[in-house]
């Protein structure tokens, strides 16, 4: 019974001790320029969808809840987040280059039809960002959609080096 409660002891001071040890749960500035809806055409259901289930770990607008302050949950949150932007953040949709969207997109197709994403931690902790069949049909149409307009889009329009002067098109 000692032994039991020595153990017990030692693992509240472990448990209090580890509370200071706070990782960084920042959200960079957001430029309405990059993100997502201002890049490419997000209709207004589907945008509902990303606020409700993507955003948190997907873009830079994430909403910290209040078990973010606690850890080591803490830890494993912040991990979440910092992945989940590295992977694709919709709040810096504007610096991917159109190979990137578009293998962006297919894989979020995949991933929530497959029911990775959003991911099993978030969804239990935040029910109602559970995708729906009807979420799901929603964001694979519209990324199915998105992919071959992004196949169709003419290169930007760049000035040419022969126009500039720089080069001699005999050259």
């Amino acid at each position: 019974m000692v032994l039991v409660k020595r153990v017990a002891i030692a693992l509240l001071v472990c448990l209090a001790v580890a509370q200071f040890v706070r990782p960084s749960r920042t959200n960079r500035p957001v430029s309405p320029a990059l993100e997502i809806n201002a890049v490419q055409s997000v209709p207004s259901d589907l945008q509902s969808i990303f606020a409700r289930s993507c955003y948190d770990c997907h873009s830079n607008r994430t909403v910290w809840p209040w078990y973010s302050h606690v850890a080591p949950v803490s830890w494993l949150l912040t991990y979440d987040v910092n992945e989940g932007r590295r992977e694709m953040n919709l709040s810096r949709w504007g610096t991917y280059d159109k190979s990137k969207r578009n293998k962006l997109l297919g894989e979020t197709c995949k991933e929530v039809s497959d029911g990775e994403m959003p991911g099993m931690f978030y969804t239990l902790m935040n029910p109602a960002a559970r995708l729906t069949k009807a979420d799901v049909q929603t964001i694979c149409g519209w990324t199915q959609s998105s992919e071959q307009g992004l196949a169709a889009e003419k290169p930007r329009n760049r000035r040419s080096p022969f126009a500039l002067g720089q080069l001699d098109p005999a050259e």
